[in-house]
């Protein structure tokens, strides 16, 4: 029944049941006599308890769309809100579903979009950095060699210095092209950019240690570059702001897909709010029909997250821990929508999103 018949038939029958009264035997007298005032007070309570309850249930829907629509996030799709009540509220629930299904849609176009555009920028500007950059400063190197050749002795460790610093100058302009677009990806596949990211953290003093399954199910191009680029994002914020020493790359197999997990021993995210760069890894991991989490551990974050270094203390410093599962090349990531009435708390943190090299430590203040 619907919400207008409910309160029309709940007030129909307090007005016929009072011109019933007024008509019928039953009279008041004047002075009221105490035995009909209670008998009225009773008659009037029953009626608005009557009617109470019936507005109660018939607006708890709209409360429970509420707060759905309080705990909405395009960045964590699938959830609804739960469709029932009179036939109004639950055309209106239905309705504000069908809207949050076409604004997924379209947010999820429009990040594949800019992503795409973001890796083709990227790309172009890696290939002229090592094209155009690079090779301007080999000949700067090759023509000071030559200098160095004939200038006299005392000018020669000028010349070195140059020679130098032309040296730091193209490593530098070399591993900014590999960050932005790396050939080793394209190359040598998933597994080997890992390792050659880790080690590249590594060379920063902070201690990686990769952990890449064998047999893992295949990727498509896109989902590889996703978990790259997740993994990525996750050292370069555990190097910057973690004041970790040690972190744990995994890869491994996961029903219908491949499972990362990025976990470090350092201080976890905190409450600091969600930044640029963790919610361009939630967008990259939709763009693949994939799932991402973030949250902070307990204990010692280094290694795997199934082996991690003994039980954890009170005491123990916390850590963070990245999830990323992305499916197979062939399987359909399928999300079943949620019909909780309220969102769940979420840990999240800020991580930089540029290619520029990790530093360490970050003062205590800074946020994640």
């Amino acid at each position: 029944m619907s919400l207008f018949w409910r309160m029309f038939s709940l007030n129909a029958a307090g007005l016929v049941v009072a011109a019933a009264l007024l008509l019928g035997p039953v009279t008041v007298s004047t002075p009221v006599l105490p035995a009909e005032a209670v008998v009225v007070v009773v008659g009037l309570a029953v009626l608005l308890v009557v009617h109470a309850v019936v507005l109660r249930i018939g607006l708890a829907p709209l409360g429970r769309l509420g707060r759905a629509m309080a705990a909405a996030d395009l960045l964590s799709p699938g959830r609804r809100a739960v469709v029932g009540g009179p036939v109004e509220t639950a055309g209106l629930i239905t309705t504000y579903n069908a809207m949050l299904d076409r604004l997924e849609a379209e947010r999820a176009t429009s990040a594949g979009r800019a992503l795409s555009a973001q890796e083709r920028e990227r790309q172009r500007i890696a290939r002229e950095l090592h094209d155009e950059v690079g090779q301007t400063l080999t000949a700067v190197l090759l023509q000071l060699k030559r200098v160095a050749d004939r200038v006299p002795a005392d000018l020669l460790a000028e010349v070195g210095q140059a020679q130098d610093a032309t040296r730091a100058g193209l490593d530098e302009v070399r591993r900014i092209a590999r960050r932005l677009r790396p050939g080793v990806l394209d190359e040598l596949g998933l597994l080997s950019a890992l390792r050659a990211l880790a080690a590249e953290f590594t060379e920063h003093g902070l201690t990686v240690r990769p952990d890449l399954g064998p047999a893992l199910p295949p990727l498509t191009p896109e989902a590889e570059l996703v978990v790259y680029r997740v993994a990525q994002e996750a050292l370069t914020n555990t190097a910057r702001h973690a004041a970790a020493d040690r972190a744990g790359l995994v890869l491994r197999a996961a029903p219908g897909g491949v499972e990362l997990v990025v976990r470090d021993n350092g201080r976890g995210p905190g409450a600091a709010r969600e930044g640029a760069g963790i919610r361009g890894m939630r967008e990259r991991a939709l763009l693949v029909g994939g799932r991402f989490t973030l949250g902070a551990v307990a204990g010692d974050g280094s290694g795997t997250p199934d082996t991690v270094a003994g039980p954890s203390s009170p005491s123990a410093p916390g850590g963070t821990e990245v999830r990323l599962w992305v499916p197979s090349a062939g399987e359909t990531a399928v999300q079943t929508p949620a019909t909780v009435p309220a969102a769940d708390t979420a840990v999240t943190a800020t991580t930089p999103a540029d290619g520029r090299p990790p530093r360490r430590p970050t003062p205590q203040g800074e946020t994640r």
